[in-house]
């Protein structure tokens, strides 16, 4: 593992909350975003005097939704990023993009400033399964999103898909598979709806109808055949990519690398602590900050590890921990490699695709005698 960090920056505003999110976010104001902008740039020097001893090679902007603030605001943000750290040649630099809110936003001029990769969230092209998901854009923003972000000569960009949305059939998800092949996109993020407490959707589950849980595991399994026929390699439980476009800063997140993330909610893994700024904008400008748990604990190695086409590396275990990975370990794993769930080679574990859908019981079995 290398000594560089990846740089999360968090953008909490939200024009509307969507039916399913229950991640903090605050509503939009122009004035509001000044004062966050504040906020964070003493927050980004700060925490670039802090660690004056490591390189950047990544910079994610994520949300809540980044591109409400506009072009100068997001350049404004990048320009304390690169004039307080210090960032290697070739950085990845990715902005969240809301179809909605591409109107605010001059890529030509993000691609002169450095952001080289965009992320956009789609979740669907059909526009029944957008209204449902309480998406503000149409599907023609979506396609104008991408011809902007192409005019401007930028071919690294991602497309998120849902699975498992009230109303989704086998038809419309590979509609809108067909429409992220065709539309040139590097990389695909997939996601399975979940209901989560304090969301519109799990107060209204009794008026809604959503597929059942082999229903979504079906959705699981036509979206993981398509891609495959289109060559993207499946390269962690929810993501794929073509031509080794994978997302250079959440490979951090399931390598154990340092990452740094800065803004309300976000969290961090630095030298082997987590911690991360609480869920509240006043608290962020204090500068509060709680500690999460060590991190880079063998647990964490293997859960992490197992999500990735990377698998568990036993010499990397041994590296990071001195120690041979255990063998009742080992024992588990060649019962459920019996059951299709997962290989084992010389080298390392790795899940099948029928493993990545049961992967959390798979990994408490793994783990389940301590490691």
């Amino acid at each position: 593992m290398n000594n560089n960090i990846g740089l999360y920056i968090h953008i909490p505003f939200c024009a509307k909350k969507c039916n399913y999110c229950n991640f903090y976010s605050i509503p939009a104001g122009v004035n509001t975003y000044d004062e966050y902008l504040d906020i964070l740039e003493r927050a980004i020097y700060e925490w670039a005097d802090r660690l004056s001893d490591r390189c950047i090679d990544t910079v994610y902007f994520g949300g809540g939704t980044p591109s409400l603030l506009g072009t100068k605001r997001l350049l404004k943000i990048l320009n304390s990023v690169t004039q307080s750290f210090r960032l290697v040649n070739n950085s990845e630099i990715t902005a969240e993009i809301n179809p909605f809110s591409q109107d605010e936003l001059d890529f030509r001029d993000l691609k002169k400033a450095g952001f080289n990769r965009f992320s956009i969230g789609m979740q669907s092209i059909i526009p029944e399964e957008l209204r449902i998901l309480g998406r503000l854009h149409k599907d023609e923003d979506v396609k104008k999103t991408i011809e902007n972000i192409s005019n401007a000569g930028i071919d690294n960009y991602s497309l998120d898909v849902m699975q498992g949305i009230p109303l989704q059939t086998p038809e419309s998800l590979r509609k809108t598979l067909e429409f992220c092949v065709n539309s040139g996109a590097s990389h695909i993020s997939t996601y399975m709806l979940k209901i989560e407490k304090g969301t519109p959707f799990y107060k209204n589950a009794e008026k809604l109808v959503f597929p059942d849980d082999d229903t979504t595991a079906d959705y699981y399994d036509l979206t993981c055949e398509f891609l495959k026929l289109y060559s993207f390699r499946h390269y962690e439980i929810s993501n794929f990519c073509k031509d080794d476009k994978i997302s250079r800063h959440n490979m951090k997140y399931w390598e154990l690398e340092d990452y740094l993330g800065i803004g309300p909610s976000a969290h961090s893994l630095i030298d082997g602590k987590r911690f991360y700024y609480p869920a509240d904008f006043d608290s962020f400008s204090k500068g509060e900050i709680l500690f999460e748990s060590e991190g880079k604990t063998p647990e964490e190695f293997v859960m992490l590890s197992l999500r990735t086409d990377r698998g568990l590396s036993f010499q990397k275990f041994k590296e990071l921990f001195n120690t041979p990975l255990p063998q009742h370990l080992i024992t588990e794993a060649e019962k459920l490699k019996k059951l299709n769930l997962l290989n084992i080679s010389k080298d390392c574990i790795l899940l099948t695709e029928k493993g990545y859908l049961l992967s959390n019981i798979i990994i408490s079995q793994l783990i389940s005698k301590g490691i």
